[in-house]
């Protein structure tokens, strides 16, 4: 009888934090990540092994090359659109 018991407190407690993030997903309390902070632009593939991703984290673009070896960033430099650039001219 004990581990029914168990499993019934354990039960329980999911339930509980079930509600919970229900109610604070709700109210926006609790949003879940959609990934929009992450956004794969562009990929180019230099050699079967080689190649070179063009990635917007947090409003940067970052260009990293993936090798074998490894993955190094080569560049970074602030997220504009074609829009805000020509803004930004005027």
């Amino acid at each position: 009888m004990q581990p029914f018991g168990q499993l019934f407190a354990v039960a329980g407690v999911l339930m509980l934090l079930g509600c919970a993030l229900y109610f604070l997903r709700r109210k926006g309390i609790a949003r879940a990540s959609g990934g929009t902070q992450l956004q794969s632009i562009d990929r180019l593939p230099l050699t079967p092994q080689h190649s070179l991703h063009l990635i917007r984290v947090y409003g940067r673009i970052v260009l990293i090359a993936v090798s074998p070896g490894g993955c190094s960033v080569l560049d970074g430099s602030a997220w504009t659109t074609a829009a805000e650039e020509r803004t930004a001219a005027r």
